[in-house]
């Protein structure tokens, strides 16, 4: 039998501020709130641009296969215009799955519920700070439900940490089948009819399940994925300049997979996602068979009948990978898994599949191959500049316009469909750092290769190495200088080899200095020292909080679940290395916290900064500071609440 969720009114202004700490000395996470509906003349106007950037771009490649592609120097001209190509399939697609971003099911919010609901917390070996503020907001969920951790290191603190906080335990006697493997378990020994699974990192907030249960009244839908957000926004996925906003993954997040809802094709991404156990149940579990379980099981679903929902409201908030290392890894295993898909389930040509879904899948999976043609740009220009041979049978002054014109008639469209969340720049940025990790991994199409699930790397500790630089990206480097370098020669006078055409040597020596540029741009991010990891184990939180000290009154700025920096303005005699007990007021109450003195700076006159440890087995004090953190993410924009019901 198929539970139908109670629905209640959107407008709780009372009920949902009643207990909340104060919020101006709290953190505030930025656009994690659904988006205004786009105006009927904006979607038109996009829309416009991209069919006439379609348009034009069909026009040039037409000129470009008919006139322009010299066979006789096939392997420069054959790549070039197979990378153009690639770009127009990759708009055309874009154009499609983003027609319309603000098609959703009828939503509305739910305070209690019929449905069994069982909150699931997968781990394997994410440390207890990065786990306990998950556990912590996960009890606290509202409806009524069960919280389990899923704990695949089979560890007592775990255990221990998990049942302190008011959450059921499970382990398993193996590891097969990873992450997947571990939900498959645990189906088999809760019972509820949806889970809500996040992933060890990702803590929910406290709309999380109310503002979701209710697409579950539609007895065909299988599953319910929300955007993935950070609160580590200093992450290496992020942006560090004027770029504020700007995270890798917010165009998918919150724009292309919004766009799924019109076509069908919605799926799961791993984490902050409710699924329906009766359809988990009919494609025989979590598949397993891939390391993006994920998307997997949403194919067979999709071929059963079932439907999945985009909800465009971020709901729960992760770690983005803190270093290159965590971000390489990782892009390597979605793209390893997406290789994999395609391999099993080939979702283009695949029965049971609408036209939209195919499209829907398609879009997603060809993305990755645009590392191959992030390549041959890159490769082009110096091998033109090396060998004198011109890819291009038209004068410069005709081809370097015309090619100037739809290259950034495509980056306009992409930034207008990306509704402004496609930076070019950063953009570029981005695509050259995923090209050592993506690159290997889409040879797993041909090749066959099943590869091992890894898990990203959470948390920050004690450990200050930069990355090593990529082979590729210094293989790029070298290249691209020694290139440049043989083009000034020649207009030095040095003539070592024949350009057969000088504009199309300027051309190519132009795009040398900016890949170049990119690339040297990618391996200083690589090697920041700001992605080095840094001393404190959790992720630090700016704020100021009213706090004692040895009962002297002081400020709480800086607050994560295993430290805090104070200030105080009286005199505090605590050195480093001594134990001093920190009372933090929040909302009325205190918490009282037993602390370590890690350092000590004396400042401004009269003023003291210490750099305060917690202790650990502090698992009460520490879940209420951590539920204070993420508070103000989840409190709601009432206006919006009431509209979008």
């Amino acid at each position: 039998m198929r539970h139908r969720p109670r629905a209640v009114s959107p407008d709780l202004e009372a009920s949902e501020s009643d207990g909340r700490f104060p919020s101006a000395s709290l953190p505030v996470f930025e656009g994690v709130e659904r988006p205004e509906p786009e105006s009927k003349a904006r979607r038109i106007a996009i829309r416009a641009f991209a069919v006439a950037t379609l348009v034009v771009t069909a026009t040039y490649l037409s000129w470009r296969l008919h006139s322009t592609v010299d066979l006789a120097v096939w392997w420069v001209s054959i790549p070039l215009i197979a990378a153009e190509i690639h770009n127009a399939g990759g708009l055309l697609l874009f154009t499609v799955a983003l027609w319309d971003v603000d098609v959703s099911p009828p939503w509305h919010r739910v305070e209690d519920s019929d449905l069994r609901v069982a909150v699931l917390i997968a781990t394997y070996n994410e440390p207890e700070e990065v786990l306990l503020p998950t556990i912590a907001a996960s009890v606290t969920l509202a409806p009524t439900h069960e919280t389990w951790v899923l704990d695949d290191g089979r560890r007592e603190n775990i255990r221990e940490l998990a049942t302190s906080l008011g959450a059921r335990y499970l382990t398993r006697p193996d590891n097969v089948g990873a992450k997947a493997g571990n939900l498959n378990h645990a189906l088999g020994k809760i019972d509820a009819d949806v889970v809500a699974v996040l992933d060890a990192d990702h803590v929910p907030l406290p709309n999380f399940l109310t503002n979701t249960l209710g697409y579950f009244e539609d007895p065909d839908v299988a599953l319910v994925q929300t955007p993935q957000d950070f609160y580590n926004r200093d992450s290496f996925e992020h942006s560090d300049h004027g770029e504020s906003r700007f995270n890798e993954e917010a165009v998918f997040y919150r724009v292309i997979a919004p766009g799924k809802n019109r076509w069908g094709g919605a799926f799961w991404c791993g984490t902050s996602a409710l699924v329906r156990v009766e359809a988990l149940q009919s494609v025989g579990g979590v598949a397993t068979a891939t390391v993006t379980e994920d998307i997997h099981t949403s194919i067979r679903m999709n071929r059963l009948g079932w439907k999945g929902v985009m909800h465009n409201e971020v709901l729960a908030l992760g770690l983005a990978p803190a270093d290159a290392e965590q971000y390489m890894l990782q892009r390597h295993r979605w793209a390893l898994g997406a290789m994999q898909v395609l391999r099993k389930e080939n979702p283009l040509f695949g029965k049971g599949l609408t036209f939209g879904q195919r499209l829907s899948f398609t879009s997603t999976l060809w993305g990755w191959f645009d590392s191959w043609r992030t390549l041959a740009f890159m490769l082009i220009a110096p091998v033109v500049l090396f060998t004198g041979a011109s890819p291009i049978s038209a004068p410069g002054w005709v081809y370097g316009p015309l090619f100037l014109t739809v290259f950034l008639a495509q980056f306009v469209a992409l930034r207008l469909l990306a509704r402004g969340r496609y930076p070019p720049a950063l953009s570029l940025l981005f695509e050259v750092l995923r090209l050592p990790a993506v690159l290997p991994a889409t040879l797993a199409l041909f090749t066959g290769g099943s590869g091992v699930f890894q898990v990203t790397p959470k948390g920050r500790g004690d450990r200050s190495l930069r990355t090593p630089v990529p082979r590729i990206l210094v293989f790029l480097v070298l290249l691209n200088v020694s290139a440049l370098g043989l083009f000034v020669l020649q207009m030095a006078g040095v003539h070592i080899i024949a350009y057969e055409s000088m504009a199309a040597a300027a051309g190519a020596a132009g795009f040398a200095v900016l890949n170049l540029g990119l690339v040297v741009w990618a391996v200083i991010r690589i090697r920041a020292w700001r992605f080095a990891g840094e001393r404190r184990g959790a992720v630090r939180f700016p704020v100021d909080l009213e706090a004692y000290v040895q009962g002297s009154p002081c400020d709480v700025r800086d607050l994560s679940t295993t430290g805090a920096e104070v200030w105080s303005a009286g005199s505090v005699d605590a050195k480093a290395g001594e134990r001093l007990n920190l009372v933090v007021v929040l909302g009325g109450d205190s918490t009282e916290l037993s602390c370590n003195v890690r350092w000590r700076d004396e400042g401004e006159v009269g003023r003291v900064r210490l750099g305060l440890e917690f202790d650990s087995k502090q698992t009460g004090q520490v879940a209420t500071i951590a539920r204070a953190l993420f508070q103000q993410a989840g409190a709601p924009d009432r206006a919006r609440l009431a509209e979008a019901a």
